[in-house]
């Protein structure tokens, strides 16, 4: 028997059925290693820390200076945190 796919010819994927789930395999089987290291508290996790004393705030900049900001690399949020720290001396 032919096994229906699991992506239509739009893109979107269709609801699965119980012979797909029957067909899934245990995360243990498929890629231990990701299993261990979860277990092991080895992954890190995204979002928000739980200790974090910050807020998520909206904030319009113009677009030269966004630009210029995510062309210096990965962590330019935290580089505009520590400009504005700087900038009110905190």
């Amino acid at each position: 028997m032919k096994r229906k796919p699991l992506i239509d010819k739009e893109g979107e994927v269709r609801e699965l059925t119980k012979a797909d789930m029957r067909r899934f395999r245990p995360a243990r089987e498929v890629v231990p290693h990701v299993v261990k290291a979860y277990k092991a508290g080895a992954l890190r996790t995204r979002g928000r820390p739980k200790s974090s004393n910050k807020s998520a705030v909206s904030l319009r900049l113009d677009n030269d200076v966004i630009a210029a900001l995510r062309a210096s690399g990965e962590g330019w949020q935290t580089r505009v945190n520590d400009l504005l720290k700087a900038a009110i001396g905190v």
